[in-house]
């Protein structure tokens, strides 16, 4: 049985609707942001918090589990600046816990939610997992901290584990049954819907005058579907004994600029966005995209959707969501 924290959120659901065609699932989640209705039917739920000892004793206690994959993180930039407190509490400590209490079960097996905000503002076109990882924030620090937690666990107690650094997870799951909810909304491609739908006035464009072909921001987006058949081919190989202490980047390589998004939406939904031009946002580069080379060659992932049909998916979705 497979144990996957935070599996009520948006990247957690969609990871526990394809496992669950292979394995038993149990998922944990306070439902803080997650929603319990985006859980699979087919997966056990439980209703218990990452940093609580019992919860974990308890879920441990119960069922066989072989393998933890780790989706429950705050992950607002923004936030993270303002309130740090919440991010090492939440990221850290609780993830230290998880960790503390899976060694006492003897579970070995680890798949961690990183990010491309430990890279920080990279200095090359294209990022591989050789590059410097330098966060400017306290919620990629968090994240590069559970990494090296894992790190030093793996070689002193054996723990066996995959981090997965998301770069732009965007998109629905292809039945429309689950998709990106967040409150607040920070994410473009679900704000650009929102606007085309009418909920929201405008779509702010934060600078457009970067050194890119249209002078805005070039961003790596990756459907969310894309992200979860990564997951449990990192699941498998570690089961398999194959693959340990491994870090990969999950992105397509190529990367979309906010204009190309904005003008996607707008070809895919037939109606055209209300856009407004503002000033640049303190620490945004102007270009983050990712190789996603390492983890093609180790263990034959690749995104297989483009922006297109990642927002045709996303599309689809929200139309049927009530405002």
């Amino acid at each position: 049985m497979i144990l996957v924290v935070g599996g009520a959120g948006y990247i957690g659901s969609h990871l526990v609707k394809e496992l669950v065609e292979k394995e038993e699932v149990v998922v944990l989640d306070n439902l803080s942001t997650g929603h319990r209705a985006a859980v699979d039917s087919r997966a056990i739920f439980v209703k218990g918090d990452l940093g609580n000892e019992e919860d974990l004793h308890m879920v441990f206690r119960s069922y066989p589990i072989k393998a933890v994959m780790h989706f429950a993180a705050c992950s607002l930039v923004g936030e993270s600046v303002v309130d740090p407190l919440k991010y090492y509490q939440n990221n850290v400590a609780s993830t230290l816990t998880l960790l503390k209490v899976m060694l006492k079960f003897k579970v070995k097996n680890f798949i961690f939610s990183s990010t491309a905000a430990t890279y920080g503002i990279p200095d090359v076109e294209v990022i591989d997992e050789t590059s410097a990882t330098t966060p400017i924030n306290p919620y990629g620090h968090s994240k590069l901290m559970v990494e090296q937690m894992l790190a030093d666990f793996s070689k002193s107690y054996g723990l066996q584990y995959v981090v997965l650094r998301y770069f732009n997870a965007a998109g629905a799951h292809e039945s429309a049954v689950i998709g990106e909810s967040h409150d607040p909304e920070t994410h473009l491609i679900p704000i650009v819907l929102q606007q085309l739908l009418g909920i929201r006035e405008k779509v702010s464009v934060f600078g457009a005058d970067y050194d890119t072909a249209d002078g805005t921001c070039i961003r790596d987006y990756i459907h969310v579907t894309d992200l979860a058949a990564a997951h449990i081919l990192a699941l498998e190989a570690l089961l398999a004994g194959k693959k340990s202490a491994a870090v990969y980047n999950l992105g397509n390589g190529l990367g979309y600029s906010v204009k190309e998004v904005i003008e996607t939406c707008e070809k895919v939904t037939g109606v055209k966005a209300n856009v407004e031009i503002a000033d640049r946002r303190a620490g945004d580069p102007a270009r983050l995209v990712a190789s996603a080379a390492k983890i093609l060659s180790e263990l034959g992932w690749k995104a297989e959707r483009n922006l297109e049909q990642i927002i045709a998916d996303a599309w689809k979705w929200h139309q049927h969501q009530q405002y």
